[in-house]
């Protein structure tokens, strides 16, 4: 058995940036909506992976990913509700109550979200997802 690295950024983590229906805002022309969301090279940039990530955790991550975006909150916050307003939310095809997924914002706009999965223990995979998200803040417009 090989020993792999530890840090939480690389203990086994897969990270996906995601973006889900972008972001909407009114146009000047009644009817048109304008969409925004995290670049193909700020994803890119934020995305991290290990070769050791075992091969659950790439749809662990969507998932942490969608429930952020969907909710506009961190994964594992959604996962501290009370259960009477979780149970049908997890019951969803795409979500989770996991940590490791946080909503990326641009300003107040939601534009996306990252998931991460496989490091040992969710506090190290949501404190990786930060680590992303901070690390293209300026691309965003957030530093």
């Amino acid at each position: 058995m090989t020993s792999r690295p530890t840090s939480a950024c690389l203990a086994s983590a897969l990270l996906a940036a995601m973006t889900f229906g972008p972001a909407h805002a009114q146009s000047p022309a009644e009817g048109l909506v304008s969409e925004r969301s995290i670049s193909a090279d700020a994803a890119l940039e934020l995305a991290l992976s290990d070769d050791g990530a075992n091969p659950h955790t790439l749809e662990n991550s969507e998932r942490k990913a969608y429930t952020a975006f969907s909710t506009r909150a961190a994964s594992g916050e959604v996962g501290k509700r009370p259960a009477a307003n979780l149970v049908s939310f997890l019951q969803l095809d795409r979500t989770t109550g996991g940590e490791g997924g946080l909503p990326i914002f641009a300003g107040k706009e939601i534009v996306g979200a990252v998931g991460i999965s496989g490091a040992p223990g969710g506090e190290k995979d949501a404190a990786c997802a930060q680590a992303g998200i901070e690390r293209i803040a300026r691309k965003l417009g957030n530093g």
